[in-house]
């Protein structure tokens, strides 16, 4: 499996707390049947100013640390961006680290607020398109808005966003609202991808077998297959080439 989603580079966000945790983390990963995972830290303007550049630098440093604890998972860098107007600065400047490129686009995964989904989403979403970006909502099912009204999920698609679900809300860990939703949007066609969005081993760990057999079960094998290992690989390669 591929968790293109996680936040495993120590002490630059909310996630792993120090390079002891990140190891225990892509050791977790790995014993779940994780081979591959792009680390991707929050970029939040104001909360977590990470830079493209600091964070290749942090992950070639615990690649290093996971080569001597002898961890064979593959790792690459993105980044979870919050929905800002100053990232159009960024975005012109080209500071930000995509997740993937297809087509000739730019891949980025796009974070909304948890409590609701911010005015403009739709002109911000568009501008982003005329720069040849695509969007990737993270964990849509999770949002209060997207819960009160799942409308907002097939205007996102309309602007021409895909979805990732976290693996946890489908085995009912964020409540029934994001179990609900999940299970509507894959027995919907509406999901591209699943991931751990993993922080940490006790509360959000790197775990994607048991959601992987919900989905096997909700919606067959193959679209399974598809959403933890085809699609994430199709996105991700290009980040692994080095």
């Amino acid at each position: 499996m591929i968790d293109i989603h996680s936040h495993i580079l120590p002490g630059i966000d909310d996630g792993a707390k120090n390079l002891n945790e990140s190891l225990a983390l892509l050791k977790l990963a790995q014993s779940d049947g994780i081979t591959h995972m792009v680390i991707t830290p929050h970029i939040h303007i104001g909360r977590f100013d990470n830079s493209a550049v600091q964070l290749r630098r942090d992950l070639a440093d615990l690649k290093e640390h996971a080569k001597q604890a002898q961890i064979t998972i593959k790792l690459a860098v993105a980044a979870e961006v919050r929905l800002d107007i100053e990232l159009m600065a960024l975005v012109k400047a080209n500071k930000l680290p995509f997740i993937g490129n297809l087509a000739g686009a730019n891949y980025l995964l796009l974070e909304l607020p948890h409590s609701h989904v911010p005015p403009g989403y739709d002109k911000f979403i568009g501008w982003l398109t005329k720069q040849n970006i695509k969007v990737i909502i993270p964990h849509p099912e999770r949002n209060r808005d997207i819960q009160a009204n799942p409308f907002y999920i097939e205007h996102l698609k309309q602007l021409g966003c895909e979805f990732q679900l976290t693996a946890s809300s489908i085995e009912g860990g964020w409540g029934d609202k994001a179990k609900q939703i999940s299970n509507n949007m894959l027995k919907g066609n509406l999901v591209n991808y699943v991931a751990s969005d993993a922080h940490s081993v006790k509360r959000r760990p790197p775990i994607l077998s048991k959601a992987k057999h919900i989905v096997s079960n909700l919606v067959g094998e193959d679209k399974a297959h598809m959403l933890f290992v085809t699609n994430p690989w199709r996105l991700t390669e290009s980040l692994f080439c080095d």
